[in-house]
């Protein structure tokens, strides 16, 4: 880690770089972002938009039914809760006795609301409570290589699957026809999106994971005209909202996570025009 932040000392113009937290979490930007944006595409291609968000709720709930049951990583609790929360969604989903986003607003609330009964039982929720905001500064360089490990296994796991998601969003049946697994297929998905949802949920919070994953591939539709550009474009959106978010909040000294939602929320609002052409 020294090499790198030589480098980053040798290379970066900003002074607020110089400081040990501040490169820890533009490397936890770097390798988050790029992750979340290409998850988001499909997302928003498969009509997921508040998926993330259900899922960031059950962060709570994992955390909670992991202290009940002993289990001192809050990280390995909030993953596997996450995973089975993601299937079961799916599942239910896939019956089509409702609406998805009614599924997904149940699952939500339910969540949320079993992670704050467990965890607020004696008044003890205020040290969960960085949960629901998070906080990219409190990242330590032994967290660096879990997101530098889940990067490119997110990205490959991306890609393998892209085109068989791409065709079960536009034509179910003729994905079927074609002999893709459509039912595992979406399994796959949503268990790599819990995965990277709740990787990121100490860092991004519970209240900003959705539109992190959401924002930069909302934007990025809105002047893309292939799937490549689309996903392209989405990383970069994602990119430099991390970065100027992260300078804006240490100059304006106030939180990371609203900082880099709300400069990707500005970028949603400046390509808004282009959509239409682009159509």
């Amino acid at each position: 880690m020294d090499t790198v932040y030589r480098v980053m000392d040798a290379i970066l113009p900003f002074e607020c770089f110089r400081l040990g937290f501040m490169k820890n979490a533009l490397l936890a930007i770097l390798l988050l972002t790029p992750l979340l944006a290409l998850l988001g595409t499909m997302a928003v291609n498969r009509r997921m938009a508040f998926f993330s968000d259900a899922l960031g709720h059950s962060a709570l709930a994992g955390v909670g039914l992991g202290m009940l049951l002993g289990v001192q990583n809050d990280l390995i609790s909030m993953i596997v809760f996450g995973i089975l929360w993601a299937v079961a969604i799916s599942r239910i989903n896939r019956t089509g006795g409702e609406s998805a986003d009614t599924i997904i607003s149940v699952f939500s609330s339910t969540g949320i609301a079993v992670g704050l009964l467990i965890l607020s039982r004696n008044g003890s929720f205020s040290k969960y409570s960085s949960l629901l905001a998070g906080d990219v500064l409190s990242v330590k360089p032994q967290d660096l290589f879990w997101l530098l490990l889940a990067l490119p296994l997110g990205v490959g796991a991306w890609a393998a699957l892209y085109n068989r998601l791409l065709l079960t969003a536009v034509n179910p049946a003729l994905a079927h026809s074609r002999g893709v697994k459509t039912k595992w297929v979406e399994y796959a998905f949503v268990t790599l999106v819990a995965v990277a949802v709740m990787l990121s949920i100490r860092w991004v919070g519970v209240l900003l994971i959705n539109a992190l994953l959401i924002l930069p591939a909302a934007a990025a539709r809105n002047f893309s005209r292939t799937a490549k550009q689309h996903a392209l474009f989405s990383v970069l959106i994602g990119l430099f909202s991390g970065v100027a978010g992260l300078i804006a909040a240490y100059y304006l000294d106030t939180g990371v996570g609203a900082a880099v939602v709300l400069c990707a929320a500005v970028i949603y609002a400046a390509t808004l025009p282009l959509k239409k052409r682009t159509r």
